[in-house]
């Protein structure tokens, strides 16, 4: 096969937890070499897989998922032998990538204008929760605060009304927003294609929360109301809901365009008769009589058990999504077919990973290999930026690498 399309493009991830470490996880699908750069004691996403209420494993599965493939740097950047390696690296790099807060940037003489001048062509990309400018621009934030909980997700999100907000997964908006920022960096080496300039580039968790919530606060920027979201036994339109199959399945109907398969949905469930009755003849009276509707579809779809209301709905071109338990993804090949969870390079942890949502005919992603120990490869690094093996041993002596 051809050369991968990154292939050559050296990208630094100073970053930490989610978001941004796994815009260069992207990068790194599509041949760049991504050089992940850590503190003394490391990213503390590190130890977070052993937090409560997580899996309990042997090897840290949320590490090698979001930063498999990287080669790892320990440096203490509070040290100005460290900072001189630094502007090694970014003199050789094309793409750097940070979320640390504003303050720490500062510190650690990590901002644009610390970085820049060493490179450029430098492509400079920057997390952060709360967005470039303002006054909570410097403040700290996950994706469970600042994109879950600020865009009205958290609260939209329930299962009824008079429920407490919903909690959201793990580094569920991490990902997406991590993607958001990829594009950013796909956007500036264009750029920089056309024009040979380095760029500042951004995204921000509550900028995705925005976008990912967009169709509701387009309706508050209007100056409209959100309806309250109701109990799935009183939703709005039955033919748009969830059910419960004889064997404890639960799946979600999704009948957008209703007038074209209300027939062959009723022919599926074997209930033609429905449209005889005048509370569900037309759209408009199934909509003013959606609780009626979905107590009777509650009592159809719990004679059968899934794989058999699967097979009936499929045959008649209704469209559904079968509601899936976390066990139930490894073995749901469509996963595998859409290029999401793929084999691994030997030597990896688990058999299978996941990959960014990207792809481009033609390009081949690269295989995970394992993700980077803390520092494991300090000195394969600092010896292609010029560093002796007796600098080297003396970084490692004085602490500026560890």
């Amino acid at each position: 096969m051809t050369d991968r399309i990154f292939e050559g493009l050296r990208v630094i991830d100073c970053a930490s937890f989610i978001a941004a470490p796994v815009a260069a996880t992207i990068l790194g699908d599509f041949g760049a070499d991504v050089i992940k750069i850590e503190a003394p004691g490391g990213d503390p996403y590190r130890s977070l897989y052993q937090g409560p209420g997580m899996p309990e494993a042997d090897f840290d599965y949320a590490w090698f998922a979001d930063n498999h493939s990287k080669r790892g740097v320990c440096l203490d950047l509070k040290q100005d032998a460290a900072q001189e390696a630094l502007h090694r690296l970014i003199a050789k790099a094309d793409v750097f990538i940070t979320n640390f807060p504003r303050p720490v940037r500062e510190k650690l003489k990590l901002t644009y204008e610390d970085l820049a001048p060493a490179n450029p062509k430098l492509i400079y990309a920057s997390l952060t929760a709360y967005g470039e400018e303002g006054p909570e621009s410097a403040r700290t934030g996950f994706d469970s605060t600042a994109l879950w909980a600020r865009s009205g997700l958290m609260d939209m999100i329930k299962s009824a009304p008079d429920q407490s907000p919903a909690r959201s997964a793990p580094g569920m908006g991490d990902h997406p927003t991590g993607t958001a920022l990829f594009a950013s960096i796909a956007m500036a080496l264009y750029k920089r294609a056309m024009t040979g300039e380095g760029s500042y580039v951004s995204t921000s968790l509550v900028a995705n929360g925005a976008w990912w919530n967009a169709f509701y606060i387009q309706a508050a920027l209007a100056g409209l109301d959100a309806p309250v979201r109701p109990h799935r036994d009183d939703w709005f339109n039955a033919l748009s809901n969830h059910y419960l199959c004889k064997d404890g399945r639960w799946f979600i109907l999704s009948l957008v365009n209703e007038a074209r398969q209300i027939d062959n949905f009723l022919n599926a469930i074997e209930r033609e008769d429905l449209v005889e009755d005048p509370r569900f003849a037309t759209q408009a009276a199934r909509r003013e009589n959606a609780h009626a509707l979905i107590k009777i579809l509650d009592a159809v779809f719990q004679e059968r058990d899934w794989e058999d209301w699967r097979a009936r709905l499929d045959a008649h071109g209704i469209t559904f999504g079968a509601i899936r338990k976390i066990e139930d993804i490894p073995g749901d090949r469509t996963f595998m077919d859409a290029g999401a969870i793929v084999p691994t390079a030997q030597g990896a942890p688990a058999d299978r990973t996941i990959k960014g949502p990207v792809f481009m005919r033609g390009q081949e992603k690269t295989p995970a290999r394992p993700a980077p120990d803390l520092g494991e490869h300090n000195d394969e690094v600092m010896a292609e930026i010029g560093y002796s093996a007796e600098e080297i041993a003396a970084m490692r002596a004085a602490g500026v690498l560890q």
